[in-house]
């Protein structure tokens, strides 16, 4: 058999920051020549994604650079890149008044791109500009993946590094609005706010980091009419403690095993550290750090509680804003251009010019009040329910049996390996989910400096694989003596 035909074949589905860090990592982790490494992302730029592939000047990374690194343990290894490359020589508001540095969200992409793109151009890696819309199995443990583009690749080795899918509109706003030329139901594609004008009155469905980041974009852009922002619980992201704090708590000595318990121990947590003068941040940052222990100690019944109780509240303090977006809501709010509610909607109705009449029935209320907008933007999150029928792909694998959602949720159901569980039950010992679709099994795989230490744990795990095929494949059968 040819070296060629007896490589491994590695086939990497998506080209963000998971995709990008998994394949640098295994890279580097493999013998010069010892695999062939296919990526399918048909952006341009490698470690970009949905998150770090954008041109708004506003979208900024909402932790400081120390905490952005596609190295565990290397925290200044980003804010390195950003002074060695002169990255924020037209970008004077990235750093705050104490000194921290929240750089716009593409250079953070551009930054992985540079880590990536030698890998391309000496073959390392190869970057296929194409979606994956079937994987299926093939002969010998193998499988076929079948582009867009019309290609095939058979692979011994295949690892699902794609993002959430887009965000679930509520079915009303989606019934009545689909295709009105003032609303918004995806924020990621390109210039999706350029539709609304500058006095339109806009109602912003959710208030989370996404919201954050249109009510800062409309700002900028000079927007001036009024925002309403609701969500369920009226709750909204909060920004970063201006002084520095070590974590505090301890989560793990004896470890909650129930949403409620921990829920208990992190009220006493914060009312011990404010006893102490700590700020709530320190106690959310161990919960962070901690997570994914915490997350192990919790039945699949109690995951499932806490997600669904408890997550908004996580959410809103865990995912944090940056300064710069935090000014923009705040001055927002102080001139009353801005209000956050905690409300659903109860209907939608559009008017002959276009005007939209939103029925919103506020918290633990029962009657609801007619509101009259101008434009709807959609940031509910993720729909984590619609994972399986997001891709082609996916729904392929999971009407074959080879893969499945996972009990809380939250993506695909995975084992202590990050294999896709079948539906028999078993983990598919070739196939792999990387990042944020692992969460189920893995908990806290939300934040980058978690999402980076994963991908490098598949990364070693695939690296492994790959060793034993080509074991395999070498080996020399021994004759046999008569």
């Amino acid at each position: 058999m040819s070296r060629a035909s007896s490589m491994p074949v590695v086939a990497i589905i998506g080209g963000g920051f998971t995709g990008a860090a998994l394949a640098y990592h295994l890279v580097h982790g493999i013998s010069a020549g010892s695999a062939r490494i296919v990526m399918f992302e048909p952006r341009q730029l490698i470690g970009g994604g949905l998150a770090y592939d954008t041109d708004e000047a506003v979208h900024r990374i909402n932790v400081p650079a120390t905490r952005m690194s596609l190295f565990p343990g290397d925290e200044e290894h980003f804010p390195r890149w950003l002074e060695e490359t002169g990255a924020l020589r037209h970008d004077p508001e990235a750093v705050t008044t104490d000194g921290r540095v929240f750089p716009r969200r593409g250079a953070f992409g551009r930054y992985v791109h540079a880590h990536l793109a030698p890998l391309v151009a000496d073959g390392s890696l190869e970057h296929r500009k194409a979606r994956v819309r079937s994987v299926t199995a093939a002969s010998q443990g193998r499988w076929r993946l079948e582009a867009d583009d019309g290609s095939e690749t058979v692979a011994d080795i295949v690892v699902v590094a794609t993002t959430h899918p887009s965000p679930q509109a509520p079915f009303a706003l989606a019934r009545a609005l689909t295709g009105h030329p003032r609303y918004v139901a995806d924020t990621t594609v390109p210039r999706a706010l350029s539709v609304i004008r500058p006095d339109d009155r806009v109602l912003v469905v959710g208030a989370g980091l996404t919201a954050a980041d249109v009510i800062a974009a409309l700002d900028a852009a000079g927007h001036r009419g009024a925002i309403a922002a609701i969500s369920r619980r009226g709750l909204r992201s909060r920004g970063h403690n201006p002084l520095p704090q070590e974590p505090f708590g301890d989560f793990m000595t004896q470890p909650s095993r129930t949403a409620l318990g921990l829920l208990r121990a992190t009220r006493r947590a914060v009312a011990e550290a404010a006893a102490e003068g700590i700020s709530w941040h320190a106690v959310f940052d161990r919960l962070r750090a901690e997570g994914g222990e915490i997350w192990k100690a919790l039945p699949v019944a109690e995951r499932r509680r806490l997600v669904r109780f408890l997550r908004p509240y996580w959410d809103v303090h865990r995912f944090r804003i940056a300064p710069q977006v935090e000014a923009a809501i705040e001055g927002r709010l102080a001139d009353g251009r801005l209000t956050f509610r905690a409300a659903s909607i109860a209907g939608v109705e559009v008017s002959g010019d276009g005007e939209i009449a939103v029925r919103l029935r506020a918290r633990q209320e029962k009657g609801a009040s007619e509101e009259r907008y101008d434009a709807v933007v959609v940031t509910t999150g993720p729909g984590h329910a619609g994972i399986l029928a997001s891709q082609p792909y996916l729904a392929g694998l999971a009407a074959d049996g080879r893969l499945r959602a996972d009990p809380v949720g939250l993506g695909i159901e995975v084992d202590g390996e990050s294999r896709a569980i079948d539906a028999g039950g078993l983990p598919e010992r070739s196939l792999y989910v990387a990042g944020p679709l692992a969460r189920g099994t893995f908990g806290e795989l939300m934040g980058l400096p978690q999402v980076t230490e994963h991908a490098v744990f598949v990364a070693d795990r695939v690296a492994a694989d790959i060793r034993s095929l080509t074991e395999a494949n070498t080996a020399v059968p021994q004759r046999q003596v008569s």
